[in-house]
C-alpha cells in the first residue's frame, strides 16, 4: 500500500446553514450542500465537541475497563475511560489523564497517542483520539464524586487478549474500546512495537490544540 492511502481534508460549498436543535454538549446542524454536479442537497449531522479514550494497560497486559449505561443503545457497554472535550482547544492529553483520575482513580506515567477516528463521519463530526497509558498507579487524594450514569458503574482489568476475543466474537460493540483493543494488538504485533507510536502531544488536525 502507498502513501497515498490517506485521509485528506476537503469542504465543499454550503449554501444554508441551520441549527434546529441545540442541546446541553450537542447540536444538530442542517446544511444545504453543493454537490460536484452543481446539485444543492441537505445533509443533518451531529455537531460535537469531540471526545478523548484512555486504554490503560498494566504489567500483566491487562486494561482497564468500565461498564456503564448506554440509553440511545438501550445496552450496558464495556469501555474504556473516556469523556467529552468540553473546552474549546482543550488539550486532549490533559483531558484524558483528567478521565482516568474521575472514571477510575488513577493515574499514568507514560502516555502515547494509539489512534484517532471519527465514529460515524456519515452523521457526526465527532473526533476521538484514544490514548494509551502505562506505568499505572492510583490516583492520590479524594476520588472523584461520580452521579448520573457513572454512578453505576463496574470497573475491571481484563486481559488484553479476551478483549480481542471478545470483539471479534461480537460481544464487545463501544467503538473506542473497540478501536483500541484491536490497535494496540496490531501494535504489539508490528516491528516497531510501542515505541513506534506517536507521542501523546502529537499533532490532531481535527481538533487543534494548544500544547
Amino acid at each position: 500500500m502507498g502513501n497515498d492511502i490517506v485521509d485528506t481534508p476537503e469542504s465543499w460549498e454550503v449554501v444554508a446553514s441551520r441549527t434546529p436543535f441545540e442541546g446541553a454538549k450537542t447540536a444538530v446542524r442542517s446544511d444545504q450542500v453543493r454537490m460536484p454536479d452543481s446539485s444543492v442537497v441537505r445533509r443533518d449531522y451531529q455537531v460535537h465537541p469531540g471526545s478523548v479514550c484512555v486504554l490503560a494497560l498494566d504489567e500483566e497486559q491487562r486494561v482497564l475497563v468500565l461498564k456503564q449505561f448506554r440509553h440511545p443503545v438501550r445496552h450496558r457497554l464495556w469501555e474504556l475511560p473516556a469523556g467529552l472535550l468540553d473546552v474549546p482547544g482543550e488539550n486532549p492529553l490533559h483531558a484524558a489523564q483528567r478521565e482516568l483520575y474521575e472514571e477510575a482513580h488513577t493515574k499514568a506515567g507514560e502516555w502515547r497517542v494509539l489512534a484517532d477516528f471519527f465514529t460515524s463521519p456519515g452523521g457526526s463530526d465527532e473526533a476521538v483520539r484514544i490514548f494509551l497509558a502505562r506505568d499505572l498507579a492510583e490516583a492520590e487524594g479524594k476520588r472523584y464524586e461520580v452521579s448520573e450514569e457513572e454512578a453505576d458503574m463496574e470497573i475491571a482489568r481484563v486481559p488484553l487478549a479476551d478483549l480481542v476475543r471478545g470483539v471479534l466474537a461480537g460481544e464487545l460493540h463501544n467503538p473506542g474500546l473497540v478501536t483500541g483493543v484491536l490497535a494496540l494488538a496490531a501494535t504489539l504485533a508490528s516491528e516497531g512495537g510501542i515505541e513506534a507510536l506517536r507521542p501523546a502531544l502529537a499533532p490532531w488536525p481535527a481538533r487543534p490544540y494548544e500544547a
